[in-house]
């Protein structure tokens, strides 16, 4: 609702970081999740992941997540007919940190 602030749910941190990331090879057809340190980030931050290139034919980001402390799981979507390999080098995060956890479970 405009003009109100939730008891809960609230955003305390947003901020973007650049990181290198070196990817693996992703099957023909598939979806992986792939773990890679990032210092900074908590189990509990939601983390959006851009990459700052061009990306590899048939290669979608999805299904990004904190699994633990420095830790990103990011996930990887080839929808090609042979495997491939992301892109490797500079990755945009846009990290936003809650307020408080658990976070709230309807909206208000």
């Amino acid at each position: 609702m405009p003009g109100t602030i939730s008891t809960g749910g609230n955003i305390l941190y947003c901020w973007m970081i650049s990181v290198n990331l070196t990817p693996t090879s992703v099957g023909a057809n598939t979806t992986v999740e792939q773990s890679f340190t990032v210092p900074g980030l908590q189990l509990g931050d939601f983390v959006d992941v851009y990459s700052n290139t061009l990306q590899t034919a048939g290669i979608g980001i999805c299904n990004n997540r904190v699994s633990g402390a420095n830790t990103l799981q990011l996930g990887f979507q080839n929808s090609s007919a042979g495997p491939a390999t992301p892109v490797a080098g500079a990755y945009i995060c846009v990290i936003s940190r809650p307020e408080v956890l658990p976070l709230p479970t309807t909206a208000g």
